[in-house]
C-alpha cells in the first residue's frame, strides 16, 4: 500500500484575519534569490532597492533581513520574477507551526520574524 503525503496549501498557515480584501495584497517575488521557489506560509522580507519580495533571510542586509509578510500561495521565481498574493498587515494570526522559514534559522531569529510581523499586525500563535 502506498504512503500519501499532503503539502502545504494556499493559506493553510492562516488561523484568523479581518478582511481578507485588506490583509492581502498582489505582490512580486523577485527572481535570482538564494530561494526562488517557495511554499505557502513562506515568511517574507522586502528587498529595499527594489521593493520586491524575497525569502526572509536574517542575516542578509537588502531588506528581507525584516520579516515584513506570508506567502499566500506557492511562488517560482526561478526564472522570472513572480506576482503572487501575500499576507502583508493585519490585522491577523497565522499559526507559527505552519510558517515556512528558508535556511537554517535559530530560535532567535525566528523570534525576532514574530515580532517583525506583530509590527505589520501579523500575529503568531
Amino acid at each position: 500500500m502506498s504512503i500519501l503525503t499532503e503539502g502545504r496549501h494556499a493559506g493553510g498557515f492562516l488561523v484568523w484575519e479581518a478582511f481578507r480584501d485588506y490583509t492581502r495584497e498582489v505582490i512580486t517575488i523577485a527572481t535570482g534569490g538564494t530561494y526562488p521557489v517557495l511554499e505557502p506560509g513562506t515568511v517574507l522580507g522586502k528587498i529595499t532597492a527594489t521593493g520586491k519580495f524575497a525569502a526572509h533571510d536574517p542575516v542578509a542586509v537588502d531588506g528581507t533581513e525584516t520579516a515584513v509578510a506570508v506567502l499566500w500561495g506557492p511562488a517560482d521565481a526561478t526564472l522570472a520574477d513572480a506576482t503572487v498574493v501575500a499576507v502583508l498587515r493585519g490585522p491577523a494570526i497565522v499559526n507559527g507551526k505552519d510558517l515556512v522559514f528558508t535556511g537554517t534559522p535559530t530560535a532567535a531569529q525566528i523570534t525576532t520574524a514574530h515580532t517583525a510581523l506583530a509590527a505589520v499586525g501579523i500575529l503568531t500563535r
